[in-house]
């Protein structure tokens, strides 16, 4: 978000965030740009283009929690008795969970409801006819997903089963990267084709 976004966003002054933003890049928790991390680059306006900042990996590592040590030993154990299937069908289980918990959503709606789950995701719509993403700034199993991928693999088939249409991961913070990416296929239009039926003879 820009430094004026986040101030409308938070009800205080653009002239306070600012400084939090300065102290919060200066120890190394954000980082800012002249773009977003994801989605198309910003329209192209007369006059300096305002920063936006972003998590660092050190500030995403501000989100972790001690449970993630207890969750990667349970999935090595898992891993070691049962095998990796017996980890993806948990990772399956998982992505059932999820599935349910936000199903009906579209796009917008989906990244409305996984952000109030701690997942601060954020919605791009694609131009008429081209992919959107779905966008995640904070992962809440990150650091197990970078052992265990099946996690991340589970999660999109559930996320292109809500939306109802093809997607597929373009970047992951368990991979390093900045924002987990999700490329949205445009749902295909209902067919129009009438149905004929044969006669009875």
């Amino acid at each position: 978000m820009t430094a004026p976004a986040l101030a409308e966003a938070l009800g205080l002054s653009t002239q306070a965030v600012r400084r939090q933003l300065d102290q919060l890049a200066e120890d190394g928790m954000v980082g800012s740009g002249e773009r977003p991390p994801f989605g198309p680059p910003p329209t192209r306006r007369r006059g300096r283009p305002p920063r936006v900042y972003f998590l660092t990996e050190a500030g995403r590592d501000l989100f972790a929690k001690a449970y993630d040590d207890l969750a990667a030993q349970a999935l090595r154990f898992m891993a070691d008795s049962g095998g990796q299937e017996r980890v993806s069908a948990f990772a399956q289980h998982r992505a059932q969970s999820f599935e349910q918990r936000y199903a009906g959503s579209d796009l917008e709606e989906l990244a409305q409801r996984m952000t109030a789950d701690g997942y601060a995701a954020a919605a791009v719509h694609g131009a008429a006819g081209e992919p959107g993403q779905l966008c995640q700034h904070h992962c809440p199993v990150g650091h197990v997903a970078a052992e265990f991928p099946q996690l991340c693999d589970a999660e999109t088939e559930a996320i292109g089963r809500i939306l109802g249409t093809h997607v597929i991961r373009l970047a992951t913070i368990a991979h390093g990267d900045g924002v987990c990416t999700t490329a949205v296929a445009p749902k295909p239009a209902p067919s129009t084709t009438p149905i004929t039926r044969k006669a009875v003879r």
